[in-house]
């Protein structure tokens, strides 16, 4: 009996919920963690992890799309939201002040984030690429594509 593929959609779905979970262990769990690593992990690895998050939410919606057009569309994305950290008017710094709206939307622009981000996204992409490559790898696929020749 062949083990069942799962459905692109629902992996990405189940990716992007590990995914999110992660961010919020690393805010919550970094004053616990060695001061050095504890200010990396503050710094960097919830906004990496956030925009892998973005990338893996993409490829949810859009798993039949090319990895360089999700990487596209997560990287548009994520630099937007950055950028519109430097428009401050009270409707949109009341929703950065709920705890949802902070964790969409952040709250104020650093360079920092956009190279965060950026590795973010191509690292979730390249893990993306690799599982997938592993799935078209897998002994039932060549069995049957040796047969249709």
């Amino acid at each position: 009996m062949t083990p069942r593929r799962i459905h692109p959609r629902l992996a990405y779905a189940l990716a992007t919920a590990t995914t999110v979970a992660l961010g919020l262990a690393s805010r919550r769990f970094a004053p616990q963690l060695p001061t050095s690593v504890g200010n990396f992990v503050t710094a960097y690895i919830g906004d990496t992890l956030w925009a892998a998050m973005v990338f893996l939410g993409v490829s949810t919606v859009f798993p039949h799309l090319a990895i360089r057009s999700r990487v596209g569309i997560a990287l548009a994305y994520c630099i937007t939201t950055e950028l519109s950290q430097l428009y401050h008017a009270p409707w949109i710094d009341g929703l950065r002040a709920t705890r949802l709206g902070g964790l969409v939307l952040g709250f104020g622009f650093l360079w920092s984030d956009l190279v965060a981000y950026t590795a973010g996204v191509l690292v979730a992409a390249a893990l993306a690429r690799a599982v997938l490559s592993g799935c078209a790898a897998r002994p039932d696929t060549a069995a049957r594509t040796s047969r249709a020749r």
